[in-house]
C-alpha cells in the first residue's frame, strides 16, 4: 500500500514568519512535506497590512492552503502559541466546510482555545510592550536589540499580540480529527495542565507529549517535532 504524503500546514508564533519553517523544509522527513504559511506585514508580505483579528487571518489562510497542498491531499495542522490558535480556527473552517483532507491538528505551547489570555500587552508603550512579550514568549529577538529593526518590526508583532488577547474561540463543537498537543517539559509559560485541556476541543483521539526544552522548544527541535509528525495516525 503506497502510503499518501502528508502536507504540514505551519502557523507561525507572534512576530515570526514562514521563514522560521522553510528551515523546517531542510530536514529530511520523507512522510511530511513542510507547507509554510505566511501571515501578512513580514518577509516578502511586508507592505500588507497584517491582521489584528483570527477571523481575518482564518478567511484569508484557508483557502490558501487547501490551493498549495492540492486538490484532495492529505492536510496537518501545526501552530505554536498563537499559531496553535490559528490553526485550531483553520481546523474548525476545514471541517464546517467538509474538506476531505484534514487529518491532524498538532498545538504547541498553548493552552487549551477557551482559556483566552489574562495578561495583556496591547498598548503598551514601546518598551513596557516588547518587555511584556519577552515574558509572555519567553524569549527575545536578537532584532529587538536594533532600534531600526524595532521601528520596523514593531507594528506587525503589536498587530500579532492585538490578535492573540482579543481572541475568543468562535465555538464550542468539538472537531472530530485526532489533535496532539506538545509542549517543552520546562515551559513556564504554559502548564502540562493547560496544555492537555486540548483534549476538550475533540470528540477524536487525543495525545500529549512534551519535548526537550522551554517554551520555545521547537527552535531546537524541529526533526522531533516532525518526526512525531511522521510517527502519528496521519501519515497512516
Amino acid at each position: 500500500m503506497v502510503t499518501q504524503k502528508l502536507f504540514l500546514a505551519c502557523l507561525p508564533f507572534a512576530g515570526g514568519g514562514a521563514a522560521f519553517f522553510r528551515e523546517w523544509e531542510k530536514t529530511d522527513i520523507p512522510k511530511v512535506t513542510v507547507l509554510p504559511v505566511q501571515l501578512p506585514g513580514r518577509e516578502e508580505r511586508f507592505l500588507d497590512e497584517p491582521f489584528t483579528q483570527v477571523s481575518d487571518a482564518v478567511a484569508e489562510l484557508t483557502p490558501k492552503i487547501v490551493s498549495a497542498a492540492g486538490e484532495g491531499a492529505a492536510i496537518a495542522l501545526f501552530g505554536h502559541s498563537l499559531g496553535a490558535v490559528l490553526a485550531y480556527e483553520i481546523a474548525r473552517e476545514l471541517e464546517r466546510t467538509g474538506h476531505p483532507g484534514l487529518r491532524h491538528l498538532f498545538v504547541s505551547g498553548s493552552p487549551a482555545p477557551h482559556d483566552g489570555r489574562t495578561e495583556r500587552a496591547t498598548g503598551l508603550p514601546d518598551e513596557e510592550f516588547l518587555a511584556g512579550v519577552q515574558r509572555f514568549a519567553g524569549y527575545r529577538h536578537e532584532a529587538f536589540d536594533d532600534p531600526d529593526m524595532v521601528e520596523v518590526l514593531l507594528p506587525t508583532l503589536r498587530a500579532d499580540v492585538e490578535m492573540h488577547e482579543n481572541y475568543r474561540a468562535t465555538g464550542t463543537e468539538p472537531l472530530s480529527v485526532p489533535v496532539t498537543a506538545l509542549r517543552g517539559e520546562h515551559d513556564e509559560l504554559v502548564s502540562r495542565e493547560q496544555a492537555e485541556q486540548w483534549a476538550e476541543v475533540t470528540r477524536g483521539p487525543f495525545t500529549y507529549q512534551e519535548l526537550p526544552g522551554g517554551h520555545m522548544y521547537l527552535v531546537d527541535e524541529a526533526e522531533r517535532v516532525l518526526r512525531t509528525v511522521a510517527g502519528s495516525p496521519a501519515c497512516d
